[in-house]
């Protein structure tokens, strides 16, 4: 079999999986939606770990800058570990778990319950403990997930968080927006190609030693990325937003330093564009995503039609291709990663 065949199988089914769950999780997503203005929370708390928690990343940028709500993100240790847990009765409490079996996100909600918090729960898995913990349920609805990084189960929860922040603050625009990510999904698809589309960029990435950059919902994509290329290639990926990146990690920089830039429209573009030349400048080899025309041979263009709020789901899955393409070069198997298994216990 094919290193990574379980995990490109998987992330190719992403489009199919964002179709269906769009009709599939309507009611609950607006279930979930009443109940929030419902209640008025004073903001949110999201507990999350691993790729989650990543989501829970994007989950703060979407919901403080479309919905104008405050986002904390939860110190789960505070409650499992600690037995400390802070007072979150006045909030909405999401919990994020794939397998929904980490013992500490589920004790998150369980004491947010019994505080009388609203409580959500986003997994893979309803009938887990996270599920039953929850006042409301949001199935991922992916289908089993067999690949240890995960794939399908990331954009699917990033495609229900922004249906839920949809409901709570309809637009016609950004409705109409969600409805188009299945198809931007598989326009990454198919400039796939079995990895021909990515072999100068692979290249250029497998190293080491890296650096995934981006900023704003794009900080969720690079911390996600680099989590990807570091489970398949057991590489060094530094992620980090470009405005902390310039805060003391830039000193890593030296000639033929690798770097993955993720550029989307919006109010950070410009910035990513003066970091691409700061760092072409130092002699980095600076590789991009980005939804904006080309800017060298070393720029995977998707021009999406998204507003930046979505892009983070397409280009999820473009960096899941990519961390395959740069394994299959240096010669691991995502199937088979070293030191990992598919469900992780955290407590």
């Amino acid at each position: 079999m094919t290193a990574g065949a379980i995990f490109e199988r998987e992330i190719l089914e992403q489009a199919e999986v964002a179709r269906s769950q769009r009709a599939g999780n309507e009611e609950a997503v607006l279930a979930a939606a009443r109940a929030i203005a419902q209640r008025s929370p004073a903001g949110f708390v999201i507990a999350a770990r691993g790729t989650s928690d990543h989501a829970a990343t994007y989950a703060k940028y979407l919901l403080e800058l479309r919905n104008r709500a405050v986002v904390s993100l939860a110190a789960p240790s505070a409650f499992s570990l600690y037995h400390q847990a802070p007072r979150v009765d006045g909030f909405c409490v999401i919990g994020i778990s794939q397998s929904g079996a980490s013992v500490d996100i589920c004790t998150v909600v369980e004491e947010a319950r019994r505080q009388g918090a609203l409580t959500i729960a986003l997994t893979n898995r309803p009938e887990s403990r996270l599920g039953q913990a929850a006042d409301h349920v949001l199935p991922l609805g992916a289908g089993e997930e067999r690949s240890v990084p995960a794939s399908k189960t990331y954009t699917a929860t990033l495609y229900l968080l922004a249906m839920l922040s949809d409901a709570l603050a309809p637009e016609e625009s950004f409705t109409a927006a969600i409805q188009r990510v299945p198809e931007a999904i598989q326009q990454v698809l198919d400039a796939w190609h079995d990895g021909e589309a990515v072999a100068p960029l692979a290249q250029a990435l497998d190293a080491p030693r890296l650096a995934v950059l981006g900023r704003g919902f794009h900080l969720a994509t690079a911390q996600e990325i680099a989590l990807k290329i570091m489970e398949t290639s057991y590489a060094v990926a530094e992620a980090r937003s470009i405005a902390d990146f310039q805060h003391g990690p830039l000193a890593i920089i030296e000639p033929g330093f690798p770097v993955l830039l993720l550029e989307a429209g919006g109010p950070a573009l410009a910035q990513m564009r003066d970091l691409r030349d700061q760092l072409g400048g130092l002699g980095a080899l600076v590789v991009q995503i980005t939804d904006q025309p080309p800017a060298g041979p070393l720029s995977w263009s998707l021009p999406l039609g998204l507003p930046e709020a979505l892009t983070p789901i397409p280009f999820a899955v473009a960096g899941q291709l990519l961390a395959l393409a740069i394994a299959r070069r240096h010669g691991s198997d995502p199937d088979q990663p070293r030191s990992l298994h598919k469900v992780t216990i955290t407590r």
